[in-house]
């Protein structure tokens, strides 16, 4: 009989070590997927003030337009925490399309390789952080299943592993559809 109850022990610890080892890696997952988004946002955070200084050459009375990114790009350095950086660069994506939209009235502007450059940059980077965001929203999602499902939600709130907050657009008009004119 004591081997039976020492077993069902020895079963139980081990399978607690499981549950609790498969929380630690997906928490790490998501704190890797939080990193790529944050690499991708970094690269368009650099890109942003050539981007700027290329369109001003052309643009020199959009200053309002220039003012909401140069606001928009400091608000992201001055963000701490996922929450804030996520709220940052809502406003951001909304102040790139302004610039973008003020790029569309000049043609010559259109026509210049270091404009295009630029902006075929910001698409590939634009790209890359829809995927990285995406990658973190389905990563959350695991992590989050697994920390509500029993008997995992025992162990994780025994152990601290609470909520991620989801990568969301609060911005309804980054929710529209996107204006492209040539």
């Amino acid at each position: 009989m004591l081997w039976a109850v020492l077993g069902l022990v020895a079963v139980v610890i081990v399978y607690v070590i499981g549950l609790y080892n498969g929380l630690v890696t997906l928490r790490q997952r998501v704190r890797n997927a939080w990193s790529q988004i944050e690499v991708q946002l970094r690269r368009r955070f650099d890109l942003i003030p050539n981007l700027v200084e290329t369109v001003k050459g052309y643009a020199t009375h959009e200053r309002e337009v220039f003012e909401r990114v140069t606001q928009a790009r400091a608000q992201v350095g001055a963000a701490r925490g996922i929450e804030e950086q996520i709220q940052a660069q809502t406003v951001l994506t909304g102040a790139l399309r302004g610039l973008l939209a003020v790029a569309e009235n000049y043609p010559q502007l259109q026509a210049s390789g270091n404009f295009k450059e630029l902006q075929a940059e910001l698409a590939t980077t634009e790209g890359k952080i829809a995927f990285s965001r995406q990658f973190y929203n389905d990563t959350v999602m695991k992590y989050m299943t697994r920390i509500e499902r029993f008997p995992a939600n025992l162990i994780a709130g025994t152990f601290g592993f609470g909520p991620l907050p989801y990568y969301q657009v609060e911005d309804e008009a980054a929710r529209g559809p996107v204006q492209v004119k040539f």
